[in-house]
Order: structure tokens, then C-alpha cells, then sequence
């Protein structure tokens, strides 16, 4: 919302037609929310207890906001929804390479430390659901919310035209 505030307050650009936001958590099997690692401790502490799950869950929630033009019913169309993908771990993955993925840094800023479009793909044995979730933003899911706000924008406005017609 932050975001959208400093935007809609841009007077040179003016309000922004629509307002995509998505946050990545990843959760272990245990169901302790692991965010991005603080050190490296950390970092390879939380690798460990990944690979040692018997599996973890990647959520992705997304939302979607725009403006209504509607005279009648003026304020904002919202839509959410939350994208599931369950990863598996290679349990046969030794410290030494947990240690040396985390000397890469490239975890370290990334929900539950491991980036699976990078190098932590070696980590991963398999997924189930759908792999841009993990990576961040589920396309699909994104793409059906700007539909749903679209027409429902679109509808908002047929409906003021019918209004001023009878």
C-alpha cells in the first residue's frame, strides 16, 4: 500500500492504472515460516532443515488493485490469491555443497534461502505445482486476477452507462 500511495500521489504520472504486489514465504514441513536467511549461520541452518523435511511449501500471495471509474460506486477493484508449490529437497545433498551454495550468496536474499531458477536448482529433487511460484510471481494466477479487475472494471462501467440512460 505503501507503494501505491507514493504513486497515486505523482502528480507527473498521475494514478496508476493497476497495482500488481506478491510476497514469497517459504514454509518447512515442521511449519516454521523461513524467511530470508540473516547470516549465514542462519542461511545454512535453514538449507539443513530443508533438506532434512521430507518436503516444504512455497507460498506466493498476489494482489491486484485498480481504480474505479465509476461515478456511482467510486473506490478501488481488489483481488487476491494465494499459489501453493510443494518442493522436495535431494536428501542426499552433503553440507559441504550446503555450505558452499551459501558462500554464493545467491539465497541470501531470497525466502528460504535458495533460488531454484539459479544454482539452489541442485538442491531441489522435484516440485509439485507450478514453478514460477517458487521463483517469486505465479504468471497464471497473476494474469487471471488482471482479468478479473479488467472486467470488472469493464462491467462497472457498462452499468454507469445503463444508469444514465433510463
Amino acid at each position: 500500500m505503501t507503494v501505491y500511495r507514493q504513486e497515486i500521489d505523482n502528480a507527473t504520472l498521475g494514478e496508476p492504472a493497476l497495482l500488481i504486489a506478491a510476497d514469497t514465504v517459504v514454509v518447512s514441513h515442521a511449519g516454521a515460516i523461513m524467511e530470508k536467511p540473516r547470516s549465514e549461520q542462519d542461511h545454512l541452518a535453514m538449507l539443513r532443515t530443508l533438506r532434512n523435511g521430507p518436503d516444504h511449501k512455497v507460498y506466493t500471495a498476489v494482489a491486484v488493485m485498480a481504480p474505479l471509474e465509476s461515478a456511482v460506486t467510486p473506490g478501488y477493484a481488489l483481488e487476491t490469491s494465494v499459489e501453493e508449490t510443494l518442493v522436495v529437497f535431494d536428501a542426499s545433498i552433503t553440507d559441504d555443497l550446503l555450505k558452499a551454495y551459501v558462500k554464493t550468496r545467491e539465497g541470501a536474499d531470497k525466502a528460504g534461502g535458495y533460488g531454484l531458477q539459479g544454482l539452489g536448482s541442485v538442491l531441489v529433487e522435484r516440485i509439485e505445482g507450478t514453478y514460477d511460484n517458487v521463483v517469486g510471481l505465479p504468471l497464471r494466477t497473476t494474469l487471471r486476477l488482471i482479468e478479473k479487475i479488467m472486467t470488472q472494471e469493464d462491467d462497472d462501467q457498462l452499468e454507469d452507462e445503463q444508469d444514465e440512460d433510463e
